[in-house]
């Protein structure tokens, strides 16, 4: 396909995108899979219509204004086309660069500028998420006087933040060590679910592992690396590269957002002089259920009484990363545990980074969808890998009906082996 698009002009990623536009064969193969398009039923809020709204965008037949992004910007990043296309186009290695190329050039509305400054300069710092976010659990009485944006920024604050939970340096593994990991505690999970972190640690233990929690760490940067603010993800990405030690076997997530960031460095630092540190980075990140998975559960977990447990597939961890078997398989080997399948359970929740803050509508739509057919299947708890998903699951459950218990896979199999109730 002849392109006009000034490679040039695109620095590193440039080469890279134009292979994605001219990889797609527009086939509408991916449409079925898009969460946007079967909502919204609008062409140009499929994967096919971004594909060519993009490609105007960077050959300049189209400004890169609000009327022409607004498409893009309704993009979850779910990358649910990117796992079933057939002709293999890499979408991530469009959107993002594109998002970022975009962002540079673009004037927001001066809500949505607002909405985005608010949620980027706070959640990926815990100190100033923690204070924004006890601001705003005193604010919630409000929300009904606010624009949308910020109703639903009040509306996902849990009703208590729990204390912060600092970890030891260094965890040593019980019985014969079977591996050496460092564990990203992460920012907007430290401040909201501290408990997931210590979960993971308990049972990375548990199995052999030792744990080193390296001092200093920060944000990844997955929430401005999927947002477009690419400047502001590689300066997160170069404390993180910094501050964690080569002499381990694996650099471990419990966040899907972030391990699917992580392995993406490589396209983040595109190049720049530190794209092959971010290379060896990359190939040792691992989720949390990969490496529980790798080595094989230690008997002991178990349930006092049967239960149904609804898996949720996070998209950054079963679309970006491929990995669905693994954190079944590890439910699945609770004694009592019964993992439940949910229908359409490979569409996005709507959380997506700081989608649900910017697009709230859609959000909430979505979120209602899975919250629907999480109660289809009977189950009695929720599991999932991403602390997004988390809190988007709780807040949709909580809206639609009776809420239900929604864990992370780590913090149920912590809570089997200390033979505790999953709920």
């Amino acid at each position: 396909m002849h392109h006009r698009i000034p490679t040039a002009t695109l620095g590193p990623h440039g080469a890279g995108m134009v292979r994605a536009i001219e990889t797609c064969i527009h086939c509408g193969l991916c449409l079925p899979a898009c969460p946007t398009y079967q909502l919204l039923g609008e062409e140009m809020d499929s994967p096919r219509g971004r594909i060519f709204l993009m490609k105007d965008v960077l050959e300049g037949r189209l400004p890169p204004d609000e009327a022409t992004l607004q498409y893009v910007d309704r993009c979850l990043g779910c990358l649910a086309c990117q796992a079933v296309c057939p002709s293999g186009v890499h979408y991530e290695a469009l959107v993002v660069p594109f998002r970022a190329h975009a962002e540079r050039r673009r004037r927001r509305p001066l809500l949505a500028r607002a909405v985005r400054g608010l949620a980027l300069r706070t959640l990926p710092y815990p100190g100033r998420f923690r204070l924004a976010a006890r601001a705003g659990r005193l604010a919630r009485p409000l929300r009904g006087l606010l624009p949308s944006p910020l109703a639903a920024m009040l509306e996902l604050l849990p009703d208590h933040l729990p204390p912060p939970a600092p970890l030891p340096a260094v965890v040593p593994a019980e019985g014969r060590r079977r591996a050496r990991v460092a564990l990203l505690v992460g920012c907007v999970q430290r401040v909201l679910a501290p408990e997931i972190t210590a979960a993971a640690v308990r049972v990375l233990a548990r199995n052999g592992v030792e744990v080193v929690v390296p001092p200093g760490q920060g944000c990844c940067g997955a929430l401005p690396m999927h947002a477009g603010a690419d400047r502001q993800a590689r300066t997160l990405a170069r404390g993180i590269l910094a501050a964690f030690p080569r002499d381990v076997d694996a650099v471990v997530t419990t966040a899907a957002g972030c391990g699917s960031a992580m392995k993406a460095y490589p396209l983040l630092f595109a190049g720049d002089g530190e794209g092959a540190g971010a290379e060896a980075f990359a190939r040792r990140v691992r989720d949390v259920s990969e490496v529980l998975d790798g080595l094989g559960l230690v008997p002991g977990a178990r349930f006092a009484a049967p239960v149904r447990v609804a898996y949720h597939d996070a998209c950054h961890l079963a679309q970006a990363q491929g990995i669905r078997a693994a954190p079944r398989r590890l439910l699945a080997a609770v004694e009592n545990a019964a993992v439940v399948e949910v229908t359409g359970g490979e569409a996005c929740c709507g959380s997506a980074g700081i989608y649900n803050l910017e697009e709230p509508a859609i959000a909430r739509a979505l979120g209602d969808r899975k919250a629907a057919a999480i109660r289809e299947t009977g189950a009695a708890v929720v599991a999932s890998g991403n602390i997004g998903c988390l809190v988007q699951l709780r807040a949709a459950l909580a809206r639609t009906g009776p809420p239900l218990p929604v864990r992370h896979t780590v913090e149920l199999l912590d809570l089997a082996y200390r033979g505790a109730p999953p709920g």
